[in-house]
């Protein structure tokens, strides 16, 4: 293969790898999309066409290693934090699965965006029906968004760190 088509194809690899990084980055906005995780399909695609053409070193297996594991550290404490905060304010498990129920439907059939609405709602009518208090269902819901927002903050800080960990991987 000519030096000018493995240029082009090397740039195209990496453009859109660094894209789907992007995107999953934007979708770590809304909580049920899962931003890492589509980072980390990036990232093994990129490292299994790297490995097919034996462009992979040791350090580039580390990298990918290091991005695996802030993938699975980042759904893991993700989850924790959202549930913790919620926990902290007696809001029962059966309210807590079902807002990310509501959440995962309103996003698979209408569009994330609708399910970033979705599921703080369907927590507020659970905790509603539940405590017959609107009150107390809002200060639930309020716990709830109060998590998202640790949430958001924790996953965003992995996923910048898995694109310049990336970065470092794929242009140095």
């Amino acid at each position: 293969m000519p030096d000018w088509l493995i240029f082009i194809f090397d740039i195209a690899l990496e453009t859109i790898t660094l894209f789907v990084l992007l995107i999953g980055l934007v979708g770590l906005i809304v909580p049920v999309f899962p931003g890492l995780t589509v980072m980390w399909l990036a990232t093994l695609v990129y490292a299994l066409i790297q490995s097919s053409r034996a462009l992979m070193t040791g350090w580039d297996w580390l990298a990918f290693a290091i991005i695996t594991t802030l993938m699975i550290g980042g759904n893991i404490i993700d989850n924790i934090i959202i549930a913790r905060k919620m926990r902290d304010h007696f809001v029962p498990w059966s309210s807590i699965l079902l807002a990310f129920g509501v959440g995962i439907v309103a996003s698979i059939f209408f569009t994330p965006l609708i399910g970033l609405f979705a599921a703080p709602l369907g927590l507020f009518l659970a905790e509603l029906n539940r405590l017959k208090n609107r009150d107390a269902a809002i200060a639930s819901t309020k716990a709830y968004m109060i998590g998202w927002g640790w949430a958001f903050g924790a996953r965003f800080v992995i996923g910048i760190s898995m694109i310049v960990l990336w970065m470092l991987w794929a242009w140095t």
